[in-house]
């Protein structure tokens, strides 16, 4: 959803799990190199995320056939609606990746993430820090 942080942050959890390019893909929305099931997945976690009232009852039956179980289903949604959530505080509060998750990222990834906020550089000072005065 445009957020750069969580984007560097999971897409690089999803290289190390399916591959740098399937990673990148995710992120650009393109899905072509995913199965079906893995597609249906992301188009219910998109659907969430993009706009959660136009979820239907056949979207639920889709993973159910998936095998998915309604704990599963409810597991899936909490976890979509919670990195939604923190997205939101990250982009709220003027969060940006650091220097370091952006460096440690494929560079798949780090291409396919252009959106949101840029790194900030390594000598970029923080909320708390020797630029807010004495304590």
């Amino acid at each position: 959803m445009g957020d750069s942080y969580c984007s560097l942050a999971f897409g690089s959890q999803l290289a190390r799990e399916a591959g740098d390019d399937v990673a990148a893909s995710v992120l650009l929305d393109q899905d072509l190199t995913l199965s079906p099931e893995e597609r249906t997945l992301v188009r219910w976690a998109r659907r969430v995320s993009r706009d959660p009232s136009a979820t239907t009852a056949a979207d639920v039956e889709t993973l159910r056939a998936l095998g998915y179980g309604d704990h599963q289903i409810f597991a899936i949604t909490l976890f979509v609606a919670m990195r939604l959530a923190f997205s939101t505080v990250n982009d709220a509060l003027g969060a940006a990746p650091d220097a370091q998750l952006s460096e440690r990222a494929p560079a798949a990834v780090r291409s396919a993430a252009t959106f949101g906020r840029p790194p900030t550089p390594h000598d970029h000072v923080t909320i708390g820090g020797p630029a807010d005065g004495p304590a």
